[in-house]
Formats: C-alpha cells, structure tokens, sequence
C-alpha cells in the first residue's frame, strides 16, 4: 500500500508516511474497545455471572472507562524520573504499533511488503521491554523495578523459541516477507504450514512437528504479551501491579492499548505463519471467497479467533512462578524447537 501511494502521489509522497498508518490505527483503537468488553462478558460466562450489563447493557463500558481515564488527573511520583517516566508508556506503545507496518491483512492492504518483514516484525516488537524496563525504572519504586526486571528476562527468553518455531515456516517458504508466506499457502486448508504446508505426499509426515511449532510459537507469544499464566510481570499477588503501578490516567491506559493491540498482532503473525492469513481455507473452490473484502474477512476471524484463545486461557489456568515459567522456557520449549528445526532442515534436504 505504502508502495502504491508512494507512486500515486508523486512529489507529494511524504503524505504516505501519514495515509498508510491510519487505518491500523483505527482497527487498533476500536479492538480494543472491543476487546476489554469482551474480555469482561467472556470471563463472566465462564465464572457463570453476568458481566457489564448497566452502561448502556453493558456494551458502552468500555467508552465509559476510557472517558474516565481522559479525565483523570496526570499524576507523578516526585521521585520519579520525571522524562523517562512519561516517555516509557508511547515507547512501549509505539513498538507495539509499528510491527503493524508489515501484517499482510490483504492482498491489497499491507502496509508495506518488506523481503524482511518476519525479522522487522519480531526486532521492533521487542523494543517494547525497553519501554517497560524504563517504567520500572523511572517510577523510583521497588516493585515497579521487579516487575520490569521480570519482563525484560521474560519477553527476552520466550523471544527465542517464538523465532525457532517461525524459522520452520521460513524454511519451507524460503522467505521473510509475510505477504509472500501466505501466498505460499494458496489452494486450500491442507496446504496451511500447520498441516504441512503445499508439497507431495511426503508432507503428511512434516504434520507434528509443523502443529507443534504452531502450538509452541502460541505459548511464546503468551509470555511476550504478558498474558495469564505468564502474567508475573504484572502479578498484583506478589508486587502490587508491576511496572505500571505508578501510572493513571491515559498513561495507564497507553500500557492497556498497548497490550490488547499486541496480542492481536501475535495472533495476526501466527495466522499469517502457520493458518493461511488472508486465504480462504477453500481454496479456489469458491473463487468469490478470494476476494479481497473475503480476505480482510478470513484473516480478522482467525485472528479473533486466536485472542478469544488468549482470554479462554487467561480464565482457565493459574498463574506460573517465575522459577516455573523460566523452566517451560529453557528446559522445554527452546530445546524442542531446536530439534524440531533440524527435523525440518533433515526432511528439506532429502525431500
């Protein structure tokens, strides 16, 4: 898109900087107001109760807490590093964002089709713990410090195995760009890269280990987007609300956007990876169904459907110790997806 606009608008191309990133923000801004509540109405069904149901019955909840937190009082600890402090919430929010640049939602809307555009998507995502680190650090509080610190060996260490179990797609599609990993994966269903990917017969056999690292990039990107039962860095058991327990106002806010907005991009690349993206799971049996307003609608519904998993699990199960979590990570998850990727690498060379 970025590329179209760029050669549309001529010498006004510098206008494309401010187009392309507009309608990502929007759908960001309105998921989010979406997602808080269905957060909310999914984990009272679960815990068999009602949920917001007085704000307008309950669907204008969300606008009333947002309204609330614009109105609220900007408030900082006065021995806070006051710059950093008040930087820490964009930083962590801006890198969250930016990773939308390369999330093929179409074929006729990426922002722009980057050749590196898996790399660039993981490399500026985890700039966010930057920001975080920074929050922990600027409130001039001890439990905002462990919490950062927290998150910092935590996003860090489950980077790893999210990458290793990317690398197995990139091995079959021989490619970084993301628009072109789910082109790889036309035809149909049986043609996703959790089922295989496109190839003879022989495939069949790649089905564990693919659904394998689907699963384990799933968990990774858990523990990166701080989501139960890897929420430690936020666990208010043990120190009080985390990095952002000095925060209020829209400032607080900014870490919220943040988090809901990452997990529908972890979802969006683990769609993109491993389900297909934008494509139709019937291929070209119903060419309609390949339409680009139908691939705008494929690729939101496996990707909504992958964060209503996100808050599925966030209700189901307990939250992990920090000697746990490291343990999954390191002892398990690291060393399976190595092996998994010399499997791959194994069946690539002989096949």
């Amino acid at each position: 898109m970025f590329d179209y606009l760029t050669s549309l608008l001529g010498d006004l191309n510098i206008i494309a900087y401010f187009i392309v990133p507009v309608p990502a923000l929007l759908f960001v801004s309105i998921f989010t107001l979406f997602a808080v509540l269905a957060e909310r109405k999914i984990s009272a069904y679960m815990q068999d109760r009602y949920g917001p149901n007085r704000t307008g019955k309950g669907i204008l909840q969300t606008v009333a807490d947002m309204a609330k937190l614009i109105q609220k009082e900007f408030i900082s600890p006065s021995h806070a590093d006051r710059w950093l402090f008040e930087l820490a919430p964009f930083i962590v929010f801006a890198s969250v964002f930016m990773g939308y640049a390369v999330i093929p939602f179409a074929t006729v809307y990426v922002g722009t089709d980057l050749n590196l555009g898996l790399f660039y998507f993981f490399a500026i995502t985890s700039l966010s713990v930057i920001g975080i680190l920074i929050a922990g650090w600027a409130s001039h509080n001890k439990y905002t410090l462990i919490g950062a610190m927290r998150s910092a060996a935590q996003i860090v260490s489950y980077e790893i195995p999210a990458v290793l179990s990317a690398l197995t797609v990139v091995m079959f599609a021989g490619t970084l760009s993301m628009q072109s990993i789910v082109v790889a994966q036309s035809g149909g269903i049986h043609n996703w890269y959790v089922f295989g990917g496109p190839g003879d017969v022989s495939r069949i056999l790649m089905i564990p280990f693919m659904a394998a690292s689907c699963l384990i990039f799933f968990i990774a990107t858990l523990a990166e987007t701080n989501r139960t039962p890897f929420d430690i860095p936020e666990g208010e058991s043990e120190i009080v609300a985390g990095f952002n327990l000095e925060y209020s106002g829209m400032k607080f806010a900014f870490f919220f956007f943040a988090e809901y907005s990452q997990m529908f991009a972890v979802a969006a690349v683990l769609s993109t990876l491993f389900l297909g993206g934008w494509q139709s799971p019937f291929g070209n049996l119903i060419p309609v169904l390949n339409t680009p307003l139908f691939q705008i609608f494929w690729f939101l519904l496996k990707g909504l459907l992958i964060v209503y998993v996100q808050m599925w699990l966030r209700w189901t199960l307990p939250r992990l110790r920090v000697d746990q979590l490291m343990t999954m990570c390191w002892k398990y998850l690291i060393p399976i997806t190595l092996i998994i990727v010399l499997i791959v690498g194994f069946y690539l060379v002989i096949r």
